[in-house]
């Protein structure tokens, strides 16, 4: 096959097809023509001589069946995939293109992945309605809240804040991504307390809570605290899902939190490496997709507000990717389309930056199913963490009652004071 052979403008992709919609720059000395023709001819069966292959080679190899300005898309029969195989999906489609001499610059932006591909994998084990049973919350988004600073708590310490943090109103407490089992905090001693103070809580409250504990480690580690978790009754683990690896995701979802009824929450740090730069690398809206797919019950998809890069566009499209049953192809927010309907629904999670002042935009962002993360806008409220706690919950209580924002501040000094100290403004 020659590079030409990759490219057919006429073809109409079948319903097993996998469309991979990519923006491509081409380098000096090469058109879009040959530069698509190379990304689909690396990314399935081509290589940079021309070779005979046989009826068969042909047919499943990728082509690029429209080019519109820099976007190019391409359709890969999805006999190229091996079932049930996301890394090795993600090997074809996202693997050598990014380093290739013809490509200055290129980003997958979107993916529309078939239902027969979908079928491959578990998803969601609770999804959104799942995850509101296990806390019996279904008026109102789910609030949860770091301990701070993210690493250096003792263990002791650690316990008193996801105390003040639990009484004043948040329902999860979540470590951080850069906290699981150092020396001054190990993990299966903080485990076990938490959840112990967990209990207490609940019974002093009578509120449901959530404890997300970070497993993130080598796979065999994270399989065994995964069971620590069940052994002492926890319902959530949180994951690193990109530092930890796709494969790594989907095998503690296939071998674990299905059948041991445990939810997953997936934190996004180390995606900003190559999603933030619109020109090249691959986008959220395709990690989002992918973790989905693979069956995490909430993920990380920014605020548009707070201290993160996180584009209005590309968060309401990351909101449609979790909550929808069936995205539409959108060609102003670079969306493919996606049928949905046979994976659950997951929880987008509003997080970096965030306090009391910017709830309401978040709220009109969002509306209900989010899960808001607040951090440093709970300890640093002036009063200490329990203040802080209490003035995420009242604003969010309030707002949905219907009371302004001022409103609310003139009723509670808790929420005042955290006014007065950030304002409505977001943090840089």
């Amino acid at each position: 096959m020659k590079y030409d052979d990759f490219i057919n403008l006429d073809y109409k992709p079948g319903p097993s097809d996998l469309i991979a919609l990519f923006r491509v720059e081409p380098s000096k000395g090469f058109n879009i023509y040959d530069a698509s023709a190379r990304v689909a001819a690396e990314s399935s069966v081509g290589t940079w001589s021309e070779i005979k292959v046989d009826k068969f080679v042909s047919r499943i190899s990728a082509k690029v069946f429209m080019i519109k300005g820099k976007w190019v898309y391409i359709a890969y029969p999805i006999e190229l995939f091996e079932e049930g195989n996301m890394s090795q999906i993600l090997s074809s489609i996202a693997g050598n293109i990014f380093g290739m001499k013809a490509i200055k610059n290129i980003r997958l932006e979107d993916v529309s992945w078939p239902i027969e591909v979908k079928k491959w994998f578990k998803g969601p084990r609770f999804g959104i309605k799942g995850v509101r049973d296990i806390l019996r919350i279904y008026d109102r988004p789910i609030l949860a809240t770091v301990p701070k600073p993210k690493v250096g708590l003792t263990l002791d310490r650690y316990i008193e804040v996801a105390s003040d943090i639990w009484r004043g109103g948040i329902d999860l407490v979540k470590d951080d991504e850069n906290l699981t089992g150092q020396g001054f905090n190990k993990f299966e001693e903080r485990l076990k307390k938490m959840l112990r103070l967990r209990d207490k809580i609940e019974n002093e409250t009578g509120e449901r809570k959530g404890y997300l504990v970070n497993i993130t480690a080598p796979y065999n580690e994270m399989v065994r605290r995964a069971k620590l978790v069940k052994d002492y009754n926890g319902e959530f683990i949180m994951i690193d899902v990109l530092t930890t690896g796709f494969s790594s995701v989907q095998s503690i979802v296939d071998d674990y939190s299905w059948d041991n009824g445990i939810a997953i929450h997936a934190h996004r740090a180390f995606h900003a490496a190559f999603t933030r730069n619109p020109r090249h690398g691959l986008s959220m809206k395709v990690i989002a997709e992918i973790f989905r797919i693979l069956g995490v019950d909430h993920i990380h998809v920014g605020t548009v507000l707070g201290k993160l890069h996180s584009p209005y566009s590309e968060v309401r499209s990351l909101i449609a990717i979790c909550r929808e049953e069936v995205v539409r192809e959108s060609s102003r927010r670079k969306l493919l389309y996606n049928d949905w309907r046979n994976i659950k629904e997951i929880f987008p999670v509003s997080s970096g930056g965030l306090h009391p002042g910017l709830i309401p935009s978040i709220l009109k962002i969002f509306e209900y199913d989010v899960i808001i993360q607040v951090g440093g806008g709970v300890a640093g409220h002036p009063d200490g963490f329990y203040s802080g706690a209490k003035a995420v919950r009242l604003t969010v209580d309030e707002l949905i009652e219907g009371k302004t924002l001022d409103e609310i501040r003139s009723r509670y000094p808790v929420v005042d004071k955290a006014l007065k100290t950030w304002g409505l403004k977001s943090p840089t």
